[in-house]
């Protein structure tokens, strides 16, 4: 999980920072928002693996920067036409789109190409410069061609270029949305290019970067400046193979920090600087320490850096001798207000003093204080005490499995409350929706459409638990050509001679999923409209097709 995000975090740091190397550059980011989006990669939701990396990345934009975003299929089930301009591209728009992002409804269709072309007539591209970073994790489902899409923006625009991640592609599906692209002069970027991508961002030069240091002198033969660093008084000098920091700044007539002469990364480090007086920064991970420095002709400076720091070491385990949980977070609260979040496992140095750990996997939680001394290692196995339910569900017992990225579960503890509701905890959409819990007992709500069933289960801690619900349902399949409208009804009345509605659609054609029983469909023609009937039965686990006439 943690490596998904990470390189899903690197995939768009990269489009936005090629994006955004020249200051003033206007772009649109055009989202997928489809239901696919609620698809897992390692036990979580796409969706806030992308909203998560939205929220880190945007940070780096230049402040004049003209960014917007487009969303699809965030309003509508089965909609090409749900295509929305939620953000105008404008300058300090970074915290909308995040705000836009946490608050989307993930659940329609994928009419990507209409979506970029919306974008690219946002931008003006046929009068100016314009980008498009889009990313999707599905292909287009509107029967229209990116390729050509591409090639027209291409030749229509003052100067446009569009951008794609693949998030979880296969090979084959990224080859059928590269062309918006590679027809255009951008990037097509997998998700799974970790390794090529960690290579290219090293040489991107990242948003609003701090002023390039002066091009270094000639080698010296000496050195007039050699700083050491230990955790704790006394304690092991820190060597090159610690990921310490060195930090040094022009010292202004106030005292406090000017300019960033340079910075250095390793233990050990010696460097020469002009005659002159510096703050010094030595930070390691989490703890630092800053003094005064004064750099006189002909002499060398030797200070000394105690960080007051101790180590942690965590692994985030669901139960005693469970794998690394990957996808667990392990929240640290240190001393001086700081806060860090890692994921699975954890090696970093902290301020010596209480270290507050809450570690979540799923609905399970634990915090812990740790009492931590400067120069101690404490190395500790946090075990979270979770079992993990997988649920899907069939149509009918022993029938077909409900594949559909569109079947929804929640899941309640079981006990009731005084009022006779249940406390929910978790969702999920998609089949093999995974659920990490504490043990106890439990109730799945699984629905597919109209059908829905309550399925109990009990979780162990370091079990998993397959949990099948069996919603005993079929699907009907209505056609009704030149309707507007069609509704599905129970065939019964109640004793106000009023149906029960089971859903409708503003089309010809619909198809859901419904609990085994009888039904009217009617479907409404013309202006004046007119109504007719037709009823329909279904059965479990079974497709049912008919015609209204």
């Amino acid at each position: 999980m943690l490596a998904i995000l990470r390189t899903v975090g690197m995939l768009l740091a990269l489009l936005l920072a090629t994006a955004a190397s020249l200051a003033g550059e206007r772009a649109i980011i055009v989202l997928d928002a489809s239901g696919s989006m609620w698809g897992q990669i390692g036990g979580k939701p796409k969706l806030e693996i992308a909203r998560e990396t939205l929220r880190t990345v945007l940070k780096t934009i230049p402040a004049d920067m003209e960014l917007g975003l487009i969303a699809y299929g965030h309003r509508e089930k089965g909609s090409c036409e749900d295509i929305e301009l939620v953000v105008p591209p404008a300058t300090g728009t970074a915290a909308t789109i995040i705000d836009a992002a946490e608050k989307m409804r993930f659940l329609g269709k994928t009419p990507l190409t209409a979506a970029v072309r919306q974008a690219a007539e946002s931008l003006r591209f046929t009068e100016e410069k314009s980008t498009v970073i889009l990313i999707t994790d599905g292909l287009e489902t509107c029967n229209a061609d990116p390729c050509a899409l591409a090639t027209e923006l291409e030749q229509g625009g003052v100067d446009f270029t569009a951008h794609v991640v693949g998030f979880g592609l296969s090979e084959e599906e990224g080859r059928q949305v590269a062309c918006l692209a590679e027809n255009t002069g951008g990037k097509y970027l997998p998700a799974a290019d970790a390794g090529q991508l960690t290579d290219a961002l090293e040489q991107v030069v990242q948003a609003e970067p701090a002023p390039a240091p002066q091009p270094a002198p000639e080698p010296a033969p000496d050195f007039n400046f050699a700083p050491s660093a230990t955790m704790s008084e006394g304690g092991p000098e820190l060597g090159r193979d610690d990921n310490l920091v060195w930090e040094v700044y022009a010292a202004n007539a106030d005292g406090l920090r000017g300019e960033n002469v340079v910075t250095d990364y390793y233990g050990g480090w010696k460097g020469r600087l002009e005659p002159g007086d510096y703050i010094v920064n030595a930070r390691l991970d989490h703890a630092a320490v800053e003094q005064k420095v004064t750099i006189e002709p002909d002499k060398v400076a030797t200070p000394h850096f105690v960080l007051d720091a101790g180590r942690l070491v965590i692994r985030a385990r669901a139960s005693e001798g469970a794998e690394i949980a990957g996808n667990a977070s392990i929240n640290v609260r240190y001393p001086g207000d700081g806060d860090t979040t890692y994921y699975g496992e954890m090696k970093a140095a902290f301020p010596a003093g209480e270290q507050i750990l809450t570690i979540k996997l799923g609905d399970g939680a634990v915090t812990e204080t740790i009492a931590l001394k400067a120069g101690q290692t404490i190395e500790k196995d946090v075990i979270v005490g979770v079992g993990h339910a997988v649920v899907n569900a069939l149509y009918a017992a022993g029938g077909d499995r409900v594949d559909s990225g569109n079947m929804f579960t929640r899941i309640f503890k079981a006990k009731k409350k005084i009022d006779g509701t249940r406390e929910e905890l978790s969702y999920a959409y998609g089949p093999d929706a995974a659920f990490d819990l504490p043990a106890g007992d439990y109730v799945a709500l699984v629905a597919m459409d109209q059908a829905a069933v309550e399925q109990p289960f009990s979780i162990k801690v370091g079990e998993r638990q397959d949990v099948t619900a069996v919603l005993d349902a079929g699907v009907l399949a209505i056609s009704a050509p030149g309707a507007k409208y069609i509704e599905v009804s129970g065939a019964a009345k109640d004793i106000q001679g009023n149906r029960k509605q089971f859903g409708y659609a503003f089309a010809e054609t619909h198809q859901t999923t419904l609990p085994a029983g009888d039904y009217a469909v009617s479907a409404e023609r013309g202006d004046p409209a007119v109504k007719t009937e037709a009823p329909a039965t279904v059965k479990a686990g079974e497709r049912t097709e008919i015609t209204v006439p």
